[in-house]
């Protein structure tokens, strides 16, 4: 299967680490020019560094609060200057805080807003002039809470669907520039976030972490959690040529874990 993002443009969004890096790193290695992007500076640097030793893709990284609005428009006309377009975007955040109705402020309730849904909308709104140039991808990374609400993760189950909400109402209005827009949903996958999620679950019930993840991987049929590079190939099949008649969907890459239809 060709993929053909050789040359191409990806503005992967939160990546100097977990799914975010992984992405970049399996689009670098079809070809891709990437910028990446974070908070954290020097990890970015440290990041583009080890994306640049694999030797195909070109690298760029810019410092990035994606709550900020002026970052997001820099790091968007940063994007375009440096590789003169932007073909792909893949649009990630760090997941909201863990807690029950009664456990979250209202401050909390607007973090996670911005963070995790009012980002997206902005990053889209930015990038819009340049994919509609020649068409491109546009990637949003929610979680299974689009399908199945998780315990004790109720800002995620809130927003996460707001994003399927925003994909598949664009998927009709930016079909007429050949541009497709698709969700794809990470479950248990072996990354920061699960294990914190799964020390947050340890720490309530008095047991090690451990405990937690064997109990969470009995829970999946493929008894175990996924990697970041396994949930990477599905991202760059979606953003790849090969995908050329799927937007507005939703994918999970759980290993079964879901049992919703």
């Amino acid at each position: 299967m060709e993929l053909n993002l050789t040359g191409k443009t990806a503005l992967v969004v939160a990546s100097s680490q977990g799914l975010g890096f992984a992405i970049a790193e399996r689009l670098i290695r079809e070809g891709a020019n990437v910028m990446i992007s974070g908070r954290d500076e020097e990890k970015l640097r440290q990041k583009a560094s080890q994306l640049e030793s694999i030797g195909l893709g070109k690298v760029a990284y810019q410092k990035t609060d994606i709550t900020d609005i002026n970052d997001i428009n820099r790091l968007v006309k940063a994007t375009a200057e440096t590789f003169q377009t932007i073909d792909l975007l893949v649009n990630n955040a760090g997941g909201p805080p863990a807690g029950s109705f009664e456990d979250l402020s209202d401050e909390d309730w607007q973090n996670s807003f911005e963070l995790n849904l009012l980002s997206y909308v902005r990053m889209i709104r930015a990038a819009l002039p340049y994919l509609k140039e020649q068409g491109g991808k546009i990637l949003n990374i929610a979680s299974t809470s689009i399908k199945e609400p998780i315990p004790g993760l109720i800002l995620s189950n809130t927003f996460r669907t707001g994003i399927v909400g925003l994909a598949k109402t664009l998927a009709s209005e930016l079909a007429q520039y050949n541009i497709l827009i698709n969700t794809i949903a990470p479950g248990r996958i072996a990354t920061d976030r699960i294990s914190h999620l799964d020390q947050v679950n340890a720490d309530k019930l008095g047991v090690d972490r451990e405990t937690i993840a064997l109990q969470s991987q009995a829970g999946i049929p493929l008894k175990r959690y996924g990697t970041p590079e396994e949930f990477a190939n599905v991202a760059a099949f979606l953003l790849s040529d090969a995908n050329s008649y799927m937007t507005g969907s939703s994918f999970l890459v759980d290993g079964g874990m879901v049992k919703a239809i």
